[in-house]
């Protein structure tokens, strides 16, 4: 699918830095415009109920970088397992009325509960559920990216998820993974930051081989890359690894950086922002 590339829409008052403005040096310091992606397995603990304070943290985190100067799109995975602890059931359903039923009862908790945190800090958050028939249509698609751009315009903090309530299929985008690339195309975004389970990508899985080694930088997505991503996402989840390089692949390719670190510490995103070496970092494609 054709996604818009970042350096296409015209703002004026764009902070920092423009749009299309990546470059393949790892120094996001003055990155302007970022979509942050958080998952299920990020957001909950085993049990399935809502981690609160690792959320607490997330939003005070976002709300500062937000008040740095920058544009904060938080793309939120966790409405069907927020759904199924706050239902008291022991595990997902596995019909797709019971999924969908689960997700609108999560949505609804999930969107309170980041509404309340973010207030705290004098920041208003936006709701926005897509689903693919949305990302497919040339139409709607437009539809979409205004909004969303408009909504960064006027300050607001856009959370975005996939309409699981309504969704027909069992996995429309294939995860939240591919949805925050998309989504970062259409904000046409400097940066693509996904909160994962681990530290980044490595070449071999670290929770088998303990002599597994972090790469920090994969300037090319190759076959070799995409096989040390093989594996599954965790219970809570519904990606893995290999979700995550399909979103790099969709980022890079529309101009956008992307990095895959742990968010189990929300504040690792302040040395990401500081210039650190943190996670792994995929360059944007340089055309």
């Amino acid at each position: 699918m054709k996604l818009i590339p970042a350096g296409t829409r015209k703002n004026k008052n764009r902070p920092l830095r423009p749009f299309g403005g990546a470059n393949r040096m790892r120094d996001f310091t003055n990155t302007g415009r970022i979509v942050v992606k958080v998952g299920s397995s990020t957001l909950t603990h085993e049990s399935g109920l809502l981690n609160i304070r690792r959320v607490e943290q997330l939003v005070k985190v976002l709300a500062d970088i937000k008040n740095s100067g920058r544009q904060v799109v938080l793309v939120s995975s966790g409405a069907q397992a927020v759904g199924v602890g706050k239902l008291g059931l022991h595990k997902k359903p596995g019909d797709m009325p019971g999924k969908q039923a689960v997700a609108a009862v999560g949505q609804c908790e999930l969107m309170y509960i980041y509404d309340k945190l973010f207030a705290e800090y004098h920041h208003v958050t936006a709701q926005i559920l897509l689903t693919r028939d949305v990302v497919d249509d040339a139409a709607r698609k437009q539809n979409a990216q205004n909004t969303l751009c408009r909504l960064l315009d006027m300050g607001a903090l856009p959370i975005v998820n996939e309409n699981d309530s309504v969704s027909t299929e069992e996995i429309e985008f294939g995860d939240n993974d591919t949805l925050s690339a998309m989504v970062a195309a259409l904000a046409g975004a400097d940066l693509l930051v996904i909160l994962s389970d681990i530290d980044g990508l490595y070449d071999d899985n670290p929770r088998t081989n303990p002599n597994a080694n972090l790469l920090h930088e994969v300037a090319r997505i190759t076959p070799e890359i995409e096989a040390c991503a093989a594996g599954a996402g965790s219970a809570r989840g519904t990606g893995g690894m290999v979700t995550k390089i399909h979103a790099a692949q969709i980022a890079v390719q529309n101009g956008i950086g992307m990095v895959i670190m742990n968010g189990a510490s929300p504040k690792k995103l302040y040395d990401l922002f500081e210039g650190r070496d943190v996670g792994t970092y995929f360059p944007a494609s340089r055309k």
